[in-house]
């Protein structure tokens, strides 16, 4: 231990009397370190920030929905999920405790007073707060009595309080949607934003109601959400609820499934995939210039050596091993190489914060534990690997040799 001290003492002291030169070697780590930390810190507060929106649909859904391939579509072969589907799943799905179907009735632009605004209608039950555990901040929901009696009522969310010059608490008043007056009953808990656009521009009116605005010659693209009670069976309920849905729509056995199934944290999921792989690869390219750092440590520890032979020498002559002396020179190299690794993790996460900063909307920075150990890591691992040959070089001097290098 006091062999290593000592030794780190020297190699401190032998950085700070050439502090330019020193700081010009470390220069490469800095700007590795610096960029994988600002890549890694933008992607991963972008995860999170969809992960955190995506958290809000309820980790213990099942969404089912037409399935339609583009060239299907093309031809004109599209895949439709029915009304009856809806009481279907309610009498053989005894694995699901709500269940909330959602529509757009096709219309969206909602009037108010001479203002008008574009917003995403939907229609669905009184049980969608429940399944996508999303609730009123003002007011109340769709009750099950507004859907029974097919009732002009709404929830908004919060935007288009803004976009219609609403009062602060709109509840009570009406608004025009599809030639009919809509009562306000509610406004939702804000979202907020992803990639810049607001999820608070929709209105949510009553299933039946929606229906009834259609009509019933037009068939819309429905999806249903299931909350499911049992999330360690997740698999055998969405198994169960394939086979009735095959059953509800009259497949044959060899004909394909005309919808699909997804877990309400997929999507999340599948976000998450991508920005692994996109903060690996990222990682990997900038990861060059710690490659870059590691050479130019060792091209400045080699000239240390040839500048530092005499001293060596000495230290050989009055007793000073080989290992002592590959101990000093290999420590000094790591220390420069850490050195760097911690400004530039500094710069790097400045920086992340500054360009999440200068992007509208962009989601804050994000610095995971695991990408400041490993940049650590691999910097102390740079020192080690590129530092090794120059400290070898020095310990396999002979101290006579040395004492004679002018």
């Amino acid at each position: 231990m006091t062999l290593f001290l000592e030794s780190l003492r020297s190699a401190l002291a032998s950085i700070r009397a050439h502090r330019l030169r020193s700081f010009l070697t470390s220069l490469g780590i800095v700007i590795g370190v610096a960029s994988v930390i600002t890549v890694v810190s933008l992607i991963q507060g972008l995860s999170k920030s969809v992960s955190d929106q995506f958290s809000g649909l309820g980790g213990n859904g099942l969404t089912v929905k037409a399935h339609n391939e583009f060239k299907d579509v093309m031809r004109g072969k599209v895949n439709y999920l029915r009304f009856d589907d809806v009481e279907h799943l309610r009498v053989h799905m005894d694995e699901v405790s709500e269940l909330s179907p959602v529509f757009s009735p096709g219309f969206s632009e909602v009037r108010y007073t001479g203002l008008s605004a574009t917003a995403q209608v939907v229609a669905t039950s009184a049980s969608y707060q429940e399944v996508n555990q999303r609730y009123a901040r003002l007011g109340r929901f769709i009750s099950d009595s507004d859907d029974a009696g097919a009732r002009r009522v709404a929830v908004i969310g919060e935007k288009l309080i803004d976009d219609l010059h609403l009062p602060d608490n709109p509840v009570g008043s009406f608004v025009l949607y599809a030639n009919e007056w809509f009562k306000i009953v509610g406004v939702m808990e804000k979202r907020g934003e992803v990639f810049g656009m607001s999820q608070d521009t929709y209105m949510i009116i009553p299933y039946k109601t929606g229906q009834s605005i259609i009509g019933n010659n037009t068939r819309p693209q429905m999806q249903i959400t299931l909350a499911v009670r049992d999330l360690t069976r997740l698999d055998e309920t969405r198994q169960h609820l394939r086979t009735v849905m095959r059953n509800a729509h009259r497949l044959k056995p060899e004909e394909k499934d005309d919808f699909e199934i997804d877990s309400a944290d997929q999507i999340a999921k599948t976000f998450d995939k991508i920005s692994t792989t996109v903060t690996l690869v990222m990682s990997g390219i900038v990861g060059i210039a710690l490659l870059v750092g590691g050479i130019g440590i060792m091209n400045i520890m080699l000239v240390s050596v040839k500048e530092r032979t005499r001293e060596i020498g000495i230290c050989k002559a009055i007793g000073a091993r080989s290992r002592d002396i590959l101990m000093q020179f290999l420590i000094e190299a790591v220390t420069l190489s850490l050195l760097g690794g911690v400004l530039g993790l500094a710069i790097g996460y400045v920086l992340g914060v500054v360009i999440a900063g200068m992007i509208p909307d962009f989601p804050p920075a994000v610095v995971p534990w695991w990408a400041v150990a490993l940049a650590m890591l691999f910097s102390g691992s740079v020192g080690v690997v590129f530092g090794v040959v120059p400290a070898s070089q020095a310990a396999r001097l002979d101290p006579i040799e040395a004492l004679r290098y002018e």
